[in-house]
């Protein structure tokens, strides 16, 4: 491919110039590439400094080589354009140029004929800028290919390059979403400061979530004391992946205390950090503890969302307290939050699951009036639950309703109802 790749390449020189060679003092492929202006100079100013301009390299400018090879579509023309160019005499490539060519390899995977480019940059002792490290592990990165990456990054040194944290974080999230390479990832994180680099907080998250979700809680807990130890100051985040880590493993109470040193500290809970809370203590059958965590919220700086209500009145209705459910529904508007689908039919379904008809109907003459749409399950929960309990006129109402606000009820309603009509 790669022969092919430079037949091509001496075909479009032979179109442009004539020859596949070029002889001395004759315009290069790439000094054709400028404009008219630039290839007949109008002042003599501009005509010395074309002079000196061809006098150093026959090829042109390095801005005109890095135009070129950026209007490539081919990545091997790309590059047989700049190893044309760096055989001539005096030229030298920019940086914007050695990335560019990388960036053209590396989408279509010609990772050899980059590290071709390293060893070259290598030998030159030329200065190397961490943003071009940082488009390396990008690239290695979507084509997931972790060992690169890391050799890549523990490369740097050895080019006067000092990695960045950035750089340092974007390797961890690589290692860390391959299973196998969690210890990899780990032993480099220990020693990132042979590397020139610090972990900062970012750094600390990517590990404590990565222990968290390979049940490593303890490795976890240490990582975030450890963060105090050496001056590295954890943020929201650092304390909801450890609250939701404690809560996978059932440690709700270890969770809550977590919120109260994070709240103590200063910091504001984000909204997700309740709601992993909330789940659990439900889960948990802990439903006092929820509902005063929800009546708290606002007053420590997080307003209550419709996820964090639906989420306590899901809890007490499977717990059989939907009266208690109630009196969650009841409190939201109060707090800026309006019930929606989701409240009212968990709300109906558990109250017609304790058999508490009479109030389900309400709630569902309310959700109708909304403009909600009650799910059939629930209307025809409601309505069984009517006829089995006698209240046959009271069913009928709810189909009365239902239709006219253009609901289908479904077909095992009507085999229901019909016949406790016609009896």
């Amino acid at each position: 491919m790669y022969q092919r790749a430079f037949l091509r390449s001496s075909k479009i020189v032979t179109t442009v110039t004539g020859a596949v060679t070029f002889p001395p003092k004759t315009p290069s492929l790439i000094f054709c590439y400028s404009s008219s202006s630039q290839e007949s100079p109008s002042s003599p100013e501009q005509q010395q400094e074309s002079s000196i301009s061809n006098s150093k390299s026959p090829i042109g400018s390095p801005c005109r080589v890095q135009k070129l090879i950026a209007s490539q579509s081919d990545p091997l023309l790309a590059k047989e354009i700049f190893d044309y160019a760096s055989r001539q005499p005096n030229f030298r490539h920019s940086n914007s140029t050695y990335l560019i060519l990388i960036l053209k390899l590396g989408r279509a995977k010609y990772f050899s004929l980059i590290d071709d480019i390293l060893i070259t940059l290598k030998s030159e002792h030329y200065p190397v800028t961490p943003s071009l490290f940082t488009y390396l592990i990008k690239i290695y990165a979507e084509s997931n290919l972790p060992d690169r990456a890391l050799k890549t990054f523990r490369s740097m040194l050895e080019f006067n390059c000092k990695p960045l944290p950035k750089q340092l974080n974007r390797i961890l999230e690589l290692l860390v979403t391959h299973r196998n390479y969690l210890r990899p990832a780990f032993d480099l994180f220990k020693s990132a400061h042979k590397h020139g680099v610090l972990p900062n907080t970012k750094s600390y998250n990517i590990m404590m979530r990565a222990f968290c979700f390979n049940g490593d809680i303890s490795i976890a807990y240490t990582l975030f004391n450890k963060m105090f130890e050496r001056g590295v100051m954890p943020d929201v985040e650092s304390y909801r992946i450890l609250m939701q880590g404690l809560c996978r493993k059932s440690q709700v109470n270890r969770a809550v205390d977590l919120l109260e040193d994070m709240l103590n500290k200063g910091f504001v809970p984000d909204t997700l950090s309740y709601t992993t809370l909330l789940n659990s203590l439900c889960r948990k059958k802990k439903l006092r503890e929820a509902y005063k965590l929800l009546c708290r919220m606002k007053v420590k700086g997080c307003n209550p969302d419709i996820v964090h209500y639906n989420t306590v009145v899901l809890g007490f209705c499977r717990e059989g307290r939907a009266i208690d459910a109630c009196k969650v529904l009841e409190d939201m508007p109060s707090n800026g939050c309006l019930p929606n689908l989701v409240s009212y039919r968990t709300l109906v379904g558990g109250l017609c699951d304790q058999g508490m008809f009479d109030v389900a109907k309400k709630y569902m003459q309310l959700m109708i009036s909304k403009g909600f749409s009650p799910h059939f399950s629930v209307s025809h929960a409601l309505i069984k639950g009517f006829c089995n309990v006698g209240k046959v006129d009271e069913a009928c109402g709810v189909l009365e309703e239902l239709l006219k606000a253009g609901e289908a009820p479904h077909e095992d309603t009507w085999v229901m109802i019909v016949p406790q009509i016609c009896a």
